[in-house]
């Protein structure tokens, strides 16, 4: 996973770079989540490892299928991918470009799990104080464990912060065995 991204951050930059000075960030990002999205199928995965297919064919595959989402320059850049056989690359590109989309506009989705059905006015409470937090937009989405038996757990990247009352039980349960 790691050697992918070290791939693909730099056709990563370069896309994000050219959708900036064209001012067309958000469409460019929904294309590229569509073709994203196509090339992690598995399907499409044994069409892109065919080596008997031209690469300029395989690039063809994808402007094919988002023909209306796919600016000019976007397509130059998938025939640069397949030329360089980097079309593969194109799940891990999406996702730093989305990345990089939410670093520009200042923008961060976070997953909240609760051990209850949060109400639309205590999501809006937490993500005002995510949002005061950590000096960004922050956008939620909610889901119910059970297993937490109360509290929540709010995660996004590499960041967690787990108030629930399983998290403080396992942090208790270490202290008292050690």
């Amino acid at each position: 996973m790691a050697e992918l991204t070290t791939l693909a951050r730099p056709y990563a930059k370069a896309v994000f770079e050219a959708a900036k000075e064209r001012d067309a960030v958000g469409s460019w990002d929904q294309a590229l989540a569509l073709v994203g999205m196509l090339a992690a199928d598995g399907a499409v995965k044994k069409i892109l490892a065919n080596p008997g297919l031209s690469e300029q064919r395989k690039a063809e595959l994808f402007f094919d299928t988002a023909e209306e989402q796919m600016p000019e320059a976007l397509r130059n850049f998938l025939l640069i991918l397949a030329e360089n056989k980097r079309l593969a690359l194109l799940p891990e590109i999406s996702t730093l470009f989305t990345f990089y989309r939410a670093e520009l506009e200042r923008t961060v989705n976070m997953k909240v799990s609760t051990a209850f059905e949060m109400t639309p006015e205590e999501q809006q409470k937490l993500a005002e104080a995510l949002s005061r937090k950590l000096e960004r937009k922050v956008a939620l989405e909610t889901a119910v464990d059970r297993s937490l038996i109360g509290g929540v757990v709010v995660n996004t990247g590499d960041l967690v912060i787990d108030a629930s009352v399983r998290g403080k039980l396992a942090k208790m349960a270490k202290a008292l065995g050690s």
